[in-house]
């Protein structure tokens, strides 16, 4: 593997996307990591340049895909929404909130999307390059079996589609590069808090096995798998 990658970590304040880029930093193959998050965060290592990104807003995003001044190999695309303050998982149609519904959208789905505009073309096209975005197991349609969670399932599914519209498109113009969607398992979060308590013994993952499995992946991944979905066990997951 060269040791001179270049990395793209959007949602660097996160659980997933930090741990992302701490692990990248220890990397020695790693040259340089562009971290972007909303909130701030100072990092400790002169391989990080960190930056602000606010993924509802385009001007934003295409401002962050300007500010990488390098050709770039890894894109991580941590970001993501399943509840806050006044927003939880509808468990029926009847919780359903047009506004809400818009929000998780936005931000699952269209923020992805629009970041896969800017930073595509920045990929690589000498050597493999991969753009990859967090996604969920539950935006499977042929996987769902108990129904609930209606705009976050909606949402996952569409970036599903997005990534697999992208790594078609891609394909015509960059041989080296692959898009996939990584499924990192139910993680202990701020993301998840609230439903951990029925999550099975033993399928609560750290942050550091979440991403130390899903880098595995990355290391894995392969062109004829662009456009999947894969899990942090580089399984397959249809959708």
């Amino acid at each position: 593997m060269s040791n001179d990658l270049n990395i793209v970590v959007i949602g660097a304040s996160g659980a997933l996307g930090s741990e992302f880029v701490s692990q990248f930093a220890g990397d020695a193959n790693v040259k340089n990591i562009f971290a972007f998050s909303r909130s701030q965060v100072k990092w400790e290592n002169e391989k990080i340049k960190s930056y602000f990104i606010d993924i509802e807003d385009e001007e934003s995003i295409k401002e962050a895909a300007e500010k990488c001044d390098q050709i770039i190999d890894i894109v991580v695309v941590a970001t993501g929404i399943l509840h806050c303050d006044q927003l939880m998982p509808e468990k029926s149609l009847r919780e359903l909130n047009k506004n809400k519904f818009v929000k998780v959208f936005e931000i699952n789905a269209v923020g992805p999307a629009i970041i896969a505009k800017y930073f595509l073309p920045k990929l690589n096209r000498k050597r493999k390059s991969i753009f990859s975005a967090i996604s969920a197991r539950v935006g499977s349609i042929s996987d769902n079996k108990l129904g609930g969670w209606y705009s976050y399932r909606a949402s996952k599914s569409a970036l599903n589609m997005i990534l697999k519209n992208a790594a078609i498109e891609l394909s015509r113009s960059n041989k080296n590069a692959i898009v996939i969607g990584l499924h990192p398992g139910t993680v202990d979060s701020d993301l998840s808090k609230p439903f951990q308590g029925a999550v099975k013994e033993n399928k609560l993952f750290s942050p550091n096995y979440s991403v130390t499995k899903m880098r595995e992946v990355l290391q894995k991944v392969e062109h004829l798998d662009s456009g999947l979905l894969i899990d942090f066990n580089n399984i397959k997951i249809s959708f």
